[in-house]
C-alpha cells in the first residue's frame, strides 16, 4: 500500500474540460497504467484542493463519482483508497484514451488537416516521449 502525494493530480486550466472531469481521466488513467494500485491510500480531498488552488468540492465531486463507478473506495479512518483490481478490469486503456483523440480529431478537422499529417504529428510527438 502507497501513499501518494498531493501532486499527484495536475489540471489543465486553460482546458474547457471542468476539472473535476480532468481529475477523473487522470485518475482512470494512473490506474490503467498501474500508477495507481489496488490499495494505494489517495491524498485527502482537502490536500488535492489545497496543491491545486480549486476548492475542495471540486475534488470531492470527483472522488465521489470514482467511488460511484468502483475505482475508489472510501476506507473508514483512512480515507479513500483505489479499489481492487476486479472492480476495473473491464476499462479498456484505448477507450481511457478516446476523449482526447475525439477532440485532437476535431481540432484538426478545424484547422483542414488531412490525416496523414495529423498521424505523421502524432507519431512524432510519440517518439518525443519515450
Amino acid at each position: 500500500m502507497q501513499t501518494h502525494p498531493p501532486t499527484l493530480f495536475s489540471i489543465a486550466t486553460g482546458s474547457a474540460d471542468p476539472i473535476y472531469r480532468q481529475l477523473i481521466e487522470q485518475a482512470r488513467r494512473l490506474i490503467a497504467a498501474g500508477a495507481l494500485a489496488p490499495g494505494d491510500l489517495l491524498p485527502s480531498v482537502r490536500d488535492v484542493a489545497q496543491a491545486l488552488a480549486v476548492n475542495p468540492m471540486t475534488v470531492s465531486k470527483a472522488y465521489n463519482m470514482l467511488e460511484t463507478e468502483g475505482l475508489f473506495q472510501r476506507i473508514r479512518g483512512q480515507g479513500m483508497q483505489v479499489a481492487a483490481r476486479k472492480a476495473h478490469q473491464g476499462a479498456a486503456r484505448g477507450e481511457l484514451l478516446r476523449p482526447t483523440l475525439e477532440r485532437a480529431a476535431q481540432e484538426a478537422r478545424q484547422l483542414e488537416l488531412d490525416p496523414e499529417s495529423v498521424l505523421t504529428l502524432f507519431k512524432k510527438i510519440l517518439k518525443e516521449f519515450k
